[in-house]
């Protein structure tokens, strides 16, 4: 008798909290084995403003060493975030950090976690407030991954593995130390597990959340536009509903406007410390636009991204330290684009329609109704057992050796499911923007929340015909676990 699914996501549950034991365990042998390449971790200048608590506290703690310890991980970005943490956003590049994580850090330091300030110091209660929230948000993440992979694959095997494979996934280092990859992985894909289960209204409010934790969570609204058109196709075209369509456009624009607000907030919260009240000539270029977003300056000006600005001969070993990522990105979608081309060229409309289960298009209607028992659910099925008639007469009409590899793809192809399309057109906008338009060795990360990577990354280690893929996968998310845990917690450049 098979596993049940609650074993199954006991068994994700397990794998999460075992790859972050096995992280922080890296981190700490590293760390002892070698020396840090930059030692300034520790140093603390004052904020600018003077009500921070950490002043008149950390002259005074009981176990110095122990908050030294872990003042001293706190590298790179992290530094951002416990500096805004506990002086608020004092610096103009600071705004390129998004609040959730520094905000719940701040909390977490002034609430559960106050006791200790007096033992280990206030910065030191940050960093580990930055910790702990990064790590138990990417446990939570990965339950949730595995939830909505089961939904999407209708395949419980496929999704554990899938799941196993994002436990331990090549950007671990990042989802363990104080960085907003566990908060976004945890909120957009629990935003999107909600919105195919049917809670729309709590879908929308995580993946505003996600908004919060990085600025890539506003392209989280495309899932809800993909649906709301077809719907509204739906209603036009083949139902002659005007008005319905029209009613169906008007909220997936009001959600879609709901997951912006995040970011629009947090750019208007800029330009009234940056800009307002300040004189004409003294304040910033970005501030005098006519659509001020100090976002995109930011990076610009700091950080040098922009469409092709790393593309220079001396960036080529951070374009080979991407390309695992980028490679595993372009051929998922491919090995996509190859088993629904008419589903692709239509942009999901026409062939949506015709090829995609009626549970897939209306799903988050579906899971209402089938949770109020309405009968309305027999047309559903109605139209599923029509759907997969038709796929089967389509295959029926094919030649035999299409025909075989046909039923091959429907058996064991979890990963060719229509449902993925959404899926795959965000994975392609991220990883264009990646690969054209950031540092490219940030892919590994950025793309690491991308659930269609894993799907296709469980196929190819169960596929006969791609088996030795597979063992490249996990060879690749073994290494990139052990790098990364020894450059990264080094303060030595890691993606």
């Amino acid at each position: 008798m098979p596993p049940s699914l609650n074993s199954y996501e006991s068994l994700v549950l397990k794998s999460a909290l075992a790859s972050r034991f096995l992280l922080v365990a890296l981190v700490v042998l590293w760390r002892s084995l070698l020396d840090p390449y930059d030692t300034s971790a520790t140093l603390n200048p004052n904020c600018l403003s003077s009500t921070s608590p950490s002043s008149s506290v950390d002259n005074l703690v009981l176990w110095p060493s122990l908050g030294s310890a872990i003042e001293s991980n706190i590298v790179w970005d992290s530094v951002y975030y416990v500096r805004i943490a506990q002086c608020g956003y004092e610096y103009e590049q600071t705004y390129a950090f998004f609040p959730l994580l520094p905000f719940l850090m701040s909390v977490s330091s002034r609430t559960v976690l106050l006791p200790l300030v007096p033992v280990i110091g206030y910065r030191a209660v940050l960093g580990l407030s930055g910790y702990l929230i990064s790590n138990i948000a990417f446990v939570f993440a990965a339950v949730y991954f595995y939830r909505l992979s089961v939904i999407i694959l209708k395949d419980t095997k496929a999704s554990l593995r899938a799941s196993i494979l994002f436990s331990f996934n090549p950007a671990s280092i990042f989802y363990t130390s104080i960085y907003s990859e566990s908060l976004y992985a945890l909120f957009s894909i629990g935003g999107v597990y909600h919105w195919f289960s049917g809670a729309q209204s709590i879908a929308v409010l995580w993946l505003a959340v996600s908004g919060l934790a990085r600025s890539n969570g506003m392209i989280n609204a495309g899932y809800i536009c993909f649906h709301t058109m077809l719907r509204a196709y739906e209603a036009l075209i083949y139902k002659k509903r005007t008005s319905l369509a029209l009613q169906v456009f008007a909220v997936g624009i009001l959600h879609c406007l709901f997951i912006f607000i995040p970011f629009i907030s947090f750019q208007a919260f800029g330009y009234y410390n940056m800009c307002h009240g300040h004189h004409f000539d003294d304040i910033r270029p970005w501030c005098r636009g006519r659509i001020p977003t100090m976002y995109n300056y930011i990076q610009d000006h700091y950080w040098g991204v922009g469409f092709l600005k790393y593309f220079h001969l001396k960036q080529m070993p951070n374009f080979l330290l991407a390309s695992p990522i980028l490679t595993l990105t372009v051929c998922s979608i491919l090995t996509y684009a190859r088993a629904w081309s008419k589903l692709l060229f239509s942009l999901g409309f026409q062939a949506a329609l015709e090829e995609m289960s009626a549970e897939f298009l209306l799903r988050p209607v579906a899971y209402s109704r089938e949770k109020t028992c309405s009968p309305d659910n027999v047309s559903s099925t109605d139209t599923e057992t029509r759907h997969l008639r038709r796929r089967k007469q389509m295959i029926g009409r094919a030649k035999p050796s299409t025909q075989a590899k046909e039923n091959k793809s429907l058996d064991e192809l979890s990963y060719l499911s229509a449902s993925i399309f959404p899926f795959i057109v965000h994975l392609g906008f991220m990883g264009a923007t990646a690969l054209f338009v950031m540092h490219v060795q940030v892919a590994t990360r950025f793309l690491s929340a991308s659930a269609p990577l894993y799907w296709f990354a469980a196929y190819l280690i169960i596929s006969p015909s791609s088996r030795r893929w597979g063992y490249l996968i996990w060879a690749y998310c073994a290494a990139y676990i052990l790098l990364g845990s020894l450059l990264f917690s080094n303060f030595y450049p890691f993606t």
